[in-house]
């Protein structure tokens, strides 16, 4: 059994910074790929940024140069720095991991004001 869990949303001004966090536990093997997902009020999850086990990072590109995603000193925590945020960023950010079967988080609210 795999779960996540969250922490980190908030209530932020358009153009401020929040850090969202992620641990996961249980059997997660050492091969996987976490990420960041979200999904604002009548739309579709949207994929965010993800990191494989080895690092490799990849963004959406409406996020590109104002998200970071990162990973703790322990590799089942992933981090995502967003800064420059937008009203347009608001949603419910979803923590994922990929280990053979995909895991998804309870979810966190990120709110941007204008």
């Amino acid at each position: 059994q795999v779960q996540l869990v969250e922490s980190g949303g908030g209530l932020v001004q358009a153009g401020g910074s929040l850090r969202l966090s992620c641990a996961a536990s249980g059997n997660i093997g050492s091969r996987f790929r976490m990420g960041w997902s979200r999904q604002a009020p009548g739309k579709p999850r949207d994929l965010v940024a993800t990191i494989t086990s080895d690092g490799t990072t990849n963004y959406a590109d409406s996020v590109k140069g104002r998200f970071t995603i990162s990973r703790g000193n322990a590799k089942n925590t992933v981090y995502l720095q967003m800064n420059a945020l937008k009203p347009e960023d608001t949603a419910v950010y979803y923590c994922s991991i990929l280990a053979g079967l995909i895991y998804w988080g309870q979810g966190t609210q990120v709110t941007v004001s204008s």
